[in-house]
């Protein structure tokens, strides 16, 4: 390379020239941060965040299932996340005699508290960097197909030793700025996790799908667990034996409530973010990936919506299906306009102008970074029909035609499928996907089963093929699918059909691994090269479900022209948002009406007299981050997030320090609805709360 003046440790390290509310880092480097931190508000030291030798904040936060975050909130193993969080496990055990999602859960003793197959917490051990034992053996004039083969073997061998056989450990090897760096976490994993509590839909998740990433938002979304363990604290299968986790850290909460320009912090396990995208993908997302994910998903949930709507029955089998889809439908949606408005596509090209420069001055061609964005630039356009294809058969077929879905479930696993499958309503979904793949996708990767029976024995007329699928497979109910022999699974037409599915998507497959590589190596030398260009800046690696930082002040924004928007909100909103006819967004309970015409709020009150339901901080926060607690500067609970706004949706993309916020449902309102609402005096008596 051509002389550089530049140093590793300060790539990684930085000299701080971010801003403070931009940024995710890993709180095993806060101390790096810890100055500007403190600077900003928090009262508390480094080791008060992470440490491995005595409890921190760390040991108060935990990955909730698999794509959340949850927080202890006594020494009791009682965790706190996010509603739409704990949804999934609300919604299982919802009947239509036990409307735990229209009434809301709340075990008044612990005897009630209802135990949850297949959700875990996990609490971070330590962490810590790996990157020279990975890259162990690696060459630069290696192949990056080799490459990809002794970090693999790396990787196991580190996981392998740190798990040392405990079968309640599981160590990760995660890569950091698109391999450039490694990391090992550690988590200790607690398989009994139980609920405890759940307002009613109509507060946590008060304005469903309308004020889904809105600004001003009303919605109570939070619900409770517990964590159960062994006689010695130890993760153990679910046992009426087992007692309450005996935390070592959980969160003092405050009642003191905010004010703008506070101080807030978040901890949590933040999911993807795609910083360092560049723009020819920003063109694949704007142009393919977003426009067939809305397109798809709109379809699907418009009949969805329709039949959940008209039956109690379908709304709580549907629930939580519909909330997963439409969450990340709106969320694509809300990218393309951001991404479009606040144009990311020419800051991108801006960066990709200066890299280049940079590259062709000061580096050998050797060193491949001449090249990587002319690689990446050819590889996405390659890869762009490919995944788009795979696309179409995931959204459509795959994920939304559910009896494909039955059709590749295991027997022992169908009972706990059918009983959130409506069989006619799936029918009528299947219809659609069916007609749109035909009029949308490449006909050279749509499923043979076209071709082969549509075509040749229905004459192309997709309504007959699909009442005659859904009357002659036995995946029509529960109890023929169970007694179906191995070989009359493989003639059954929706396993003829799931398997036609398979195989147009495995035929993209080649292709597609064939081009990865290269796009890997090119992406992995642009961030490389980005971070050499500029020694002198703090750079932090994208959101990948691993533990981060977060910081920044409470605040409001203006969104447009004339247009300004308070930090908080209050329970006076939700009143005013009451609509009988949207009845399942914008329900208001009685009791709730109640408390607030008698402004019966306690000692949850703000001092403006007001029961504030929640507020804003200009936080860097994404998917994952759901349920993370917001820290005031004593290291308090405050608040729960559980949103961005719609305004800075391509926040995931390109962090817009003016306009991005973290909403937050305020602790006094969680507090409120707890004890006042649901008269849950038991678990109160539990809770640590402070004031000033």
């Amino acid at each position: 390379m051509k002389k550089l003046l530049f140093l590793v440790a300060l790539i990684l390290a930085g000299a701080s020239q971010v801003r403070a509310d931009e940024g995710m880092w890993l709180p095993s480097e806060i101390l790096k941060k810890i100055k500007d931190i403190q600077s900003q508000g928090f009262k508390l030291t480094a080791e008060d965040i992470y440490s491995v030798n005595k409890s921190s904040l760390k040991d108060a936060v935990v990955r909730f299932g698999g794509g959340c975050t949850g927080e202890l909130i006594s020494g009791e193993g009682l965790l706190i996340t996010n509603h739409h969080c704990g949804f999934g496990q609300i919604q299982s055990h919802s009947s239509v005699e036990h409307d735990y999602l229209k009434d809301g859960f709340w075990a008044m003793s612990r005897a009630e508290e209802l135990p949850n197959p297949g959700l875990s917490v996990s609490f971070l051990e330590y962490m810590t960097d790996v990157t020279d034992e990975v890259l162990k053996g690696y060459k630069p004039k290696m192949t990056e197909e080799k490459r990809n083969e002794i970090i693999a073997k790396n990787t196991k061998k580190i996981e392998e030793k740190a798990i040392n056989g405990n079968p309640n450990l599981r160590a990760n090897v995660r890569p950091l700025y698109y391999g450039n760096q490694y990391f090992l976490f550690v988590y200790k994993v607690y398989t009994d996790v139980r609920l405890v509590g759940a307002p009613p839909s109509s507060i946590g998740k008060f304005g469903g799908d309308t004020d889904n990433w809105m600004w001003p938002r009303h919605t109570g979304d939070f619900s409770i667990f517990r964590v159960y363990a062994d006689k010695d604290n130890k993760p153990a299968a679910y046992s009426k034996e087992n007692v309450p986790y005996k935390a070592p850290r959980h969160l003092e909460i405050s009642l003191d409530g905010v004010k703008e320009g506070d101080f807030s912090m978040i901890m949590g396990f933040p999911g993807s973010t795609t910083r360092y995208m560049t723009s020819y993908e920003i063109d694949q997302m704007l142009e393919v990936d977003n426009p067939q994910r809305i397109f798809i998903r709109g379809e699907r949930q418009a009949i969805l919506w329709e039949a959940m709507e008209a039956s109690d029955a379908v709304r709580i089998k549907y629930a939580s299906k519909y909330a997963s889809s439409s969450n990340y439908w709106k969320n694509s949606i809300g990218m393309s306009n951001g991404i479009t408005k606040l144009g990311v596509k020419a800051q991108k090209q801006a960066e990709e102008r200066k890299f280049q420069q940079w590259a062709d001055k000061n580096t050998l061609p050797e060193e491949r970074y001449i090249d990587a964005l002319p690689n990446m630039q050819k590889t996405i356009e390659a890869i762009t029909p490919i995944e788009g294809s795979m696309q179409y058969l995931q959204e459509a077929f795959l994920r939304g035609v559910e009896i494909i879905t039955a059709a590749r479930t295991a027997t022992a696993r169908l009972d706990a499928f059918y009983k959130d499958y409506e069989v006619e309503l799936d029918r009528k979904v299947a219809k659609r996907m069916f007609a749109i793949a035909k009029e949308n996708m490449d006909p050279k990767y749509l499923p043979s089963i076209y071709a082969e029976v549509i075509d040749t024995q229905f004459g192309g007329n997709i309504d007959q093929y699909v009442d005659w699928l859904y009357n002659n497979s036995a995946f029509y109910s529960l109890e023929k699918a169970k007694n179906l022999s191995d070989e009359a699974r493989t003639q059954d037409p929706a396993y003829v059909l799931a398997q036609s599915v398979i195989k147009s998507y495995n035929s993209l497959v080649p292709e597609y691994q064939a081009l990865s590589p290269r796009y890997n190596e090119a992406h992995r030398l642009y961030v490389d090269g980005r971070m050499k260009m500029e020694p002198q800046k703090a750079w932090y690696s994208d959101a990948n479900f691993t533990i981060r930082l977060t910081y920044g002040q409470v605040l409001p924004y203006n969104p447009s022209d004339a247009v300004t928007y308070n930090y908080f909100t209050t329970l006076e909103g939700v009143i005013a948002k009451e609509d009988k006819s949207n009845p399942l967004e914008f329900t208001v309970e009685e009791k709730l009406k109640e408390l607030h015409s008698k402004k019966d709020y306690g000692r949850y009150a703000d001092k403006d007299g007001r029961l504030h339901v929640g507020f804003l901080a200009n936080l860097d926060i994404t998917g994952g981050n759901s349920g993370s607690p917001v820290i005031d500067g004593k290291g308090r609970l405050i608040g729960l997030a559980f949103d961005g706004n719609w305004e800075a949706m391509s926040g995931d993309v390109a962090f817009e320090p003016a306009l991005q916020r973290c909403i937050a449902v305020d602790v006094r309102y969680v507090l409120f609805v707890i004890d006042k609402f649901a008269g849950c005096k038991h678990i109160m008596s539990e809770l640590d709360i402070v004031s000033k």
